[in-house]
């Protein structure tokens, strides 16, 4: 897309998200995971994943998108954005840098949108996890929209590079993944034996500490007699027992789909966005051209001597 580098982060985040959606639906129905019943930040679901789950995907993305950046820009002498300075240390402490600055980066995006709205106004993750999207996507837009009359896009042909066929190849066998089970799979079936949350008295109460401040109650431990996680239950334990208390080690089981059909449009329709989203991106954009472009302005010895004179 070379999006603007106020713009990008944005589309990386979003872009991140969208990889993760079929990956949370799907898994959590199969009992790959399961949530904790009563995090108030996790307790408002879509189709059983949390809210947070795509805000977490989308802010963070975003946020180690930047600093990968930032840090690049100000640590590494590189003849272009993509094209890797000769110091590998240069760029491996980019790596690590922009991987501990992208966790209170992504924290960052809750405290303004997130926290005053659900932890004192009540308002449901789904909300609080739109208006994000509207901001992104605006930002995004806003970039898209800036004209790109420059040497690039008057001179580089595009290019797609062979390496750019295996993460295609990796994108359909994703989403490809996560519809065929849907489609041909019953979650019934699944039986899943491990370590869970642990399972204790239901009136026992602990607090979380917010980013924003506050402190609110979760229950310490699963109760298995009341909880709110209808993509699972005791069934396949023979008898029903239910697991004692203490138990951290324990079996759950698979229960069908409230409605398959609705599972495999939902999924479908996800895989749809994906096509056009990432077929424009590696095939209607740029390409590869992208990552091979040298600045012809400003050489890696000229950006050497700045550096130098201030």
């Amino acid at each position: 897309m070379r999006l603007p580098k106020w713009s990008e982060p944005f589309a990386a985040g979003l872009g991140e998200a969208l990889v993760d959606i079929p990956y949370d639906i799907i898994s959590v129905n199969f009992l790959h995971w399961t949530w904790h019943d009563t995090d108030p930040n996790i307790y408002d679901r879509h189709y059983w994943v949390p809210w947070n789950s795509y805000y977490f995907h989308s802010a963070f993305g975003a946020s180690f998108t930047f600093w990968f950046h930032f840090t690049r820009e100000k640590i590494c002498n590189s003849e272009g954005k993509w094209i890797a300075d000769k110091s590998i240390a240069k760029e491996l402490l980019c790596s690590v840098l922009a991987g501990i600055l992208g966790t209170p980066g992504g924290i960052a995006m809750f405290i303004p949108i997130y926290h005053p709205l659900h932890d004192i106004y009540k308002l449901h993750s789904e909300i609080t996890y739109f208006i994000l999207l509207t901001v992104f996507l605006l930002l995004i837009w806003s970039g898209d929209r800036k004209p790109k009359n420059d040497e690039f896009s008057k001179t580089v042909p595009h290019k797609t590079h062979w390496t750019t066929w295996i993460l295609i190849a990796h994108l359909v066998l994703h989403y490809s993944s996560f519809l065929i089970m849907p489609i041909f799979f019953n979650p019934e079936d699944e039986i899943s034996t491990g370590l869970k949350e642990p399972i204790g008295p239901c009136n026992e109460y602990v607090g979380i500490q917010t980013a924003f401040g506050m402190t609110l109650p979760k229950r310490k431990y699963l109760c298995p007699t009341d909880y709110d996680e209808q993509y699972y239950d005791w069934s396949c334990i023979p008898e029903g027992k239910l697991p004692s208390n203490g138990s951290i080690w324990y079996t759950t089981c698979g229960v069908p789909f409230p409605n398959r059909a609705e599972y495999i449009t939902i999924i479908a329709l996800i895989c749809l966005i994906a096509a056009v989203v990432f077929g424009n991106l590696h095939f209607r954009s740029s390409g590869d051209a992208v990552f091979t472009y040298k600045h012809k302005n400003i050489n890696v010895s000229d950006r050497s001597k700045k550096k130098k004179l201030k």
